[in-house]
């Protein structure tokens, strides 16, 4: 099992290039299911979950091409069945995401209960309810979802709670529907909005994403397209993050400052200067140390729950006292034992981490928990003395494209190491 090595005390400085959104990408190739001819997706982050997506699809007979520059042609005129298998579907749980288009355009769809980053509780059953409300006849048995129906019926949709996945799989499943499907209490995530302007590429007519209440009108069938993903924000979030921690200097491009406005705006709280163009974004710490602050996270477009961690970090070494308020997982604070062995003065109560910042931490051993935990004890190693190993890196390689490369490229001290072979001595 791959580790990462790192030896803090570098500040980072430099440019870089933002990878296209894991969490824009999922849902975009998943619609590609809903295509009577080929699809090009481009600006794919090269990412396991991406692969392991392309996997499923190529199991239902779907033939994907990819190229030099990650453009992935996903072609679903030949898929042959319409099963997402235990084996991949527990690796990640934007597999179910599979379900709406399925069942939409084939009439039946047999996916496995995902598995994912043990961050909370995040129940498919707002999926399941919103189907069947669609016309979808549903069971739920022996680990898998088993949905079948004619053609889905358009409908009133209210969801119980703000939902990402389940906000994407039902208007996925709504734009084949006879009629119009109104969503009410939809997600406002940017990645929602990304797959709805590729739906409309498509020939979909959805309106009002970005906003709490989705409409879409049904049509009867979508065409194949070519599309770029948007620029990843919480990887660019992550960096300006790691910048800041470290008094560096960072320009990052390729990116979308307009979808980071509560992270920006807790950055130039904590010290740091930022500039920003249409398609890049600048820091500069002058080498200082950053300011604690508070957070509390929330749906878009609040401060995100996908940076929270990382903003754990920055306050272990900031200068004050900060508190971070997780709202949306309520077993998102796993990194914070693992700081803790680091050095850093952070206390839970609740659902809330109440940093008293040190000024360097102490290299350690660290264990990741989930991807985004994964990313903040990497951040914590930048700035801590002597070297940090952070083992089961599979997580951060589910989100992150080549961290160790691009963290290298700005200076700092890290590399990719083998796990240890264990060895019998019987």
């Amino acid at each position: 099992m791959e580790r990462l090595l790192i030896r803090g005390g570098r500040s980072l400085e430099g440019d870089i290039r933002i990878s296209g959104a894991k969490n824009a990408a999922l849902p975009i190739m998943a619609a590609t299911l809903l295509a009577d001819g080929p699809s090009v997706i481009g600006n794919i982050p090269d990412l396991h979950d991406i692969t392991t997506t392309m996997e499923l699809l190529g199991r239902m007979g779907v033939r994907l091409t990819v190229d030099e520059r990650m453009r992935v042609e996903i072609d679903p005129t030949c898929i042959d069945n319409c099963h997402a298998p235990y084996e991949l579907v527990k690796t990640m749980r934007a597999s179910i995401l599979v379900l709406g288009p399925l069942l939409a355009r084939h009439g039946e769809a047999d996916v496995s209960l995902p598995g994912g980053c043990a961050i909370g509780t995040r129940p498919v059953n707002l999926h399941v309810e919103g189907l069947r409300a669609l016309g979808a006849d549903i069971s739920v048995a022996n680990g898998y979802i088993r949905a079948r129906c004619r053609r889905l019926k358009g409908t009133r949709l209210v969801m119980d709670l703000v939902t990402v996945t389940g906000t994407e799989n039902l208007m996925m499943a709504a734009v084949l529907a006879e009629g119009q499907t109104i969503i009410e209490n939809a997600a406002r995530e940017p990645e929602v909005v990304d797959l709805a302007n590729c739906l409309n590429a498509m020939g979909a007519r959805v309106s009002g994403a970005g906003t709490d209440t989705i409409t879409i009108e049904g049509v009867e069938r979508l065409s194949g397209t070519r599309y770029e993903v948007l620029p990843d924000r919480i990887e660019t979030g992550t960096f300006l993050v790691a910048a800041a921690m470290t008094g560096g200097r960072v320009h990052l491009k390729n990116t979308a400052p307009y979808l980071l406005d509560a992270v920006i705006g807790k950055l130039r709280e904590s010290g740091a200067e930022i500039t920003v163009g249409e398609d890049w974004i600048a820091l500069d710490m002058g080498g200082r140390r950053p300011h604690a602050v508070n957070v509390r996270t929330a749906p878009y477009p609040a401060y995100p729950t996908d940076m929270q961690a990382q903003i754990c970090a920055l306050n272990a070494v900031a200068e004050g006292v900060g508190m971070v308020t997780e709202t949306v997982f309520e077993n998102r604070f796993m990194h914070v034992l693992e700081i803790q062995r680091m050095g850093a003065d952070v206390r839970l109560e609740g659902h809330t981490a109440i940093s008293n910042g040190v000024e360097r931490l102490t290299g350690a051993p660290v264990m990741a928990t989930d991807l985004r935990a994964s990313a903040s004890l990497v951040l914590a190693g930048l700035v801590s003395e002597g070297d940090t190993l952070v083992d089961r890196i599979y997580h951060i390689d589910r989100g992150y494209e080549c961290i160790e490369e691009k963290l290298a490229q700005l200076g700092a001290d890290i590399r990719r190491m083998p796990g240890e072979i264990v060895r019998s001595h019987a």
